[in-house]
């Protein structure tokens, strides 16, 4: 027998960012698999109601509403998952934003919160889940970056950064943390088609830049990045550790 197995039967996870968009799609795609999932952003509604559709699906889900950039938040959601759950087999940094702010006019309050909720939040998160992860024999850890972290696009230098870190900071903390049977690995997407997107995609001239520039020629869609978060959090990804998938319709090889 050489396939491992995609399941995530008996796992639990714990998602960031989990109330709308990637983040939504990922803790269902993750409860698909066979996981149970905490679930983590700012706003309860959203996750009631994405606690709903785990549910639905015959896992537990353990909604937490927390401020992910603020230390004593992280660490209170990370104990109340495992006091509920009483583990954390993989985590998915999601949580992020952007201001789409050209490099001349970036405030410092605007850099500052994207890197608070992209990277500040992402390493808080993976420190505080690791010495738990350490302790009960090690676990897979999934960082959404952006293709923006491996590209220069012409605009969002301060995301850009954000997720350029992201991605290296999983490459550190791979090399760090795989004594402890800990694996660490990004995702990076370019446009899906999200809440926090659909304006731009809904623009004809916007939506054509993008679609000359993807291979594919088409924007990604949700399901498009459950299957790979999926692989990385299960045990068919076991000797893969301190990488960054690109999920961009070709795009990165494309150029832009």
């Amino acid at each position: 027998m050489y396939l491992p197995s995609f399941r995530l039967d008996d796992k639990v996870a714990l998602v960031t960012g989990a109330g709308r968009g990637i983040g939504r799609a990922l803790a269902i795609g993750l409860a698909e698999a066979g996981s149970d999932v905490a679930i983590l952003a700012r706003t309860m509604e959203d996750l009631e109601k994405v606690a709903g559709e785990i549910l639905k699906l015959g896992r537990k889900a353990y909604p937490l509403q927390a401020n992910i950039t603020q230390r004593a938040d992280v660490e209170a959601a990370v104990e109340t998952v495992m006091d509920q759950a009483g583990k954390i087999d993989i985590l998915v940094n999601n949580a992020g934003m952007n201001i789409r702010s050209q490099a001349l006019e970036v405030t410092d309050e605007e850099w500052d919160t994207i890197m608070n909720t992209n990277l500040k939040s992402a390493f808080l998160m993976s420190q505080v889940v690791a010495r738990r992860m350490k302790e009960t024999g090690g676990g897979k850890i999934l960082n959404i970056a952006s293709v923006g972290g491996a590209v220069a696009l012409r605009t969002g230098v301060a995301y850009g950064a954000s997720k350029a870190a992201l991605m290296h900071m999983t490459r550190i903390l791979s090399t760090e943390w795989a004594k402890y049977g800990i694996n660490v690995n990004s995702i990076g997407p370019w446009y899906f088609k999200t809440p926090l997107t659909e304006k731009l995609l809904n623009d004809p001239q916007y939506l054509g830049e993008i679609l000359d520039r993807t291979p594919l020629k088409r924007v990604g869609e949700l399901e498009d990045l459950v299957g790979p978060a999926v692989f990385l959090a299960s045990d068919a990804s076991n000797y893969v550790t301190g990488q960054v998938l690109l999920v961009d319709g070709g795009m990165s090889v494309y150029g832009f």
